[in-house]
């Protein structure tokens, strides 16, 4: 009599944080430029808005879903979104789907969606404390990001939030291509090439 076995196989996945990281780094490095006047307009900035900024790093949230990683696949997850729908308000604002709709968007509107966002980076932000200091840190700019994003969008102290959104973002590029680096060259060496930095250990016992 032949007994029935239940094998369990597990796949190994890569740590996709490397890639994630990277399109934030990419997009943000290229949304900044505009912000900080180094660039004009946006018609650019929306292909690494799409590909970079959401694509990438919606890849990275499945494969961190796939390794049970509730916190990187919904910070990866929630960013990618927010890049599918600025890149889209971006479009809208510009007339591609028509001028009707172009002539209704209220900016307003894009406010208190960064406010959300805002929101959502806080709680994030205190997650991240226990990962590393590199994140901690990007998590942190990503909060003054949304600060001066949320205020310039009510024109509060226009030129002051416009720029503390530019430096934010351009900050959060450069330490994110520094986190992508690390995500890379740590577990290729097999050995802390880049540091990151212990978690903070306050709400992990």
């Amino acid at each position: 009599m032949k007994s029935n076995e239940i094998q369990n196989v597990k796949i190994a996945i890569a740590d996709p944080s490397a890639l994630g990281l990277l399109g934030l780094a990419m997009v943000t490095l290229v949304a900044s430029s505009q912000k900080l006047g180094l660039t004009s307009e946006v018609s650019f900035v929306i292909p690494w808005a799409i590909f970079l900024g959401a694509f990438a790093q919606l890849f990275a949230c499945i494969n961190d879903a796939k390794k049970g990683n509730v916190f990187g696949a919904t910070a990866f997850g929630g960013y990618a979104f927010f890049w599918f729908g600025t890149a889209t308000s971006w479009l809208i604002k510009m007339g591609v789907f028509g001028e009707k709709l172009a002539s209704t968007a209220d900016p307003k509107q894009l406010g208190i969606a960064f406010i959300g966002y805002l929101i959502f980076t806080i709680y994030m932000t205190i997650g991240a404390m226990e990962t590393h200091k590199v994140l901690f840190t990007i998590f942190l700019l990503i909060d003054f990001l949304f600060l001066g994003l949320s205020l310039s969008s009510f024109h509060i102290a226009y030129e002051f939030s416009h720029k503390l959104a530019g430096y934010s973002e351009l900050l959060i590029s450069l330490v994110s291509f520094y986190g992508s680096a690390a995500a890379v060259l740590n577990p290729h060496f097999g050995r802390e090439f880049l540091p990151v930095g212990k978690p903070f250990g306050i709400f992990k016992k």
